[in-house]
């Protein structure tokens, strides 16, 4: 199968970024996937199953939060690949916090990642699409939270509305280089990041704290992440040029737009 182009996602070793990686190299993409340092031999792991598929794999170490990684990210998947169609800024960390208990340390070192990571993204992306001259697709990951402030999320909150606001921005600044700029926007995903300290003291099941403290997901499910890479799917086809600046919902009868 011909490659239908590249795709470079962050977050890529795991969870959501390993699953649209995944979804995204069955279709017939070439992929980019980075991840931190500390992720190198799961990253490989996931790189081995896109190769499996047919499909080229670059794999680069990045943090996002730092701008040279950021450039050097891009550049990779460049060199290796091509070119850049579709970037996926999935990385992001999380912590609980109210207003009151959160840090000024936990507050900067999530907007480093969550704002600013998917802030540079976005940027070096958008640069290399524009002189590319062949349009584009770039996708964000926002949240729930990032639409209704969650209690107890207090600058994961923030982080994520900053995303939604960037979004919005950038496809408006962009679309005249017909690069489209949209965001998913999940309430919990069935991942590792489920698991909480906390859970020990409330059944002992892997998102059983999450439950106790958020009352709309005590019957709720929590969200697969193919859900996720079935949403991005969509949003990267030739297909969805007039979808942009959007910050498309994954979370059941929790919150409408």
């Amino acid at each position: 199968m011909a490659s239908k182009g590249v795709a470079l996602i962050t977050g890529a070793a795991r969870g959501i970024g390993a699953t649209i990686a995944l979804r995204l190299a069955s279709e017939g993409y070439n992929l980019a996937l980075a991840d931190l340092p500390g992720q190198a031999s799961t990253l490989s792991n996931v790189a081995k199953q896109i190769q499996e598929m047919g499909r080229k794999v670059v794999a680069s170490r990045c943090d996002v939060s730092r701008e040279e990684d950021g450039k050097k990210m891009v550049q990779n998947c460049v060199q290796g690949l091509g070119g850049l169609d579709i970037m996926v800024a999935n990385a992001g960390i999380s912590k609980f916090g109210t207003t009151l208990t959160t840090t000024v340390e936990d507050w900067d070192a999530l907007f480093s990642v969550n704002a600013r990571g998917v802030f540079l993204c976005y940027k070096h992306a958008a640069e290399q699409m524009v002189k590319q001259g062949r349009g584009g697709r770039i996708v964000g990951a926002c949240s729930s939270a990032g639409k209704r402030g969650a209690p107890m999320l207090a600058a994961y909150s923030s982080t994520k509305f900053a995303v939604r606001g960037m979004t919005q921005v950038a496809a408006q600044e962009l679309a005249s280089h017909n690069i489209t700029v949209n965001c998913y926007s999940p309430a919990f995903v069935d991942t590792d990041l489920l698991s909480q300290p906390e859970d020990e003291k409330v059944g002992g099941e892997r998102g059983a704290y999450i439950r106790s403290v958020y009352p709309f997901q005590k019957d709720q499910p929590f969200i697969n992440p193919d859900v996720v890479a079935e949403l991005v799917s969509y949003i990267v086809k030739p297909s969805s040029h007039m979808l942009t600046g959007e910050c498309i919902s994954l979370n059941g009868t929790l919150s409408f737009d």
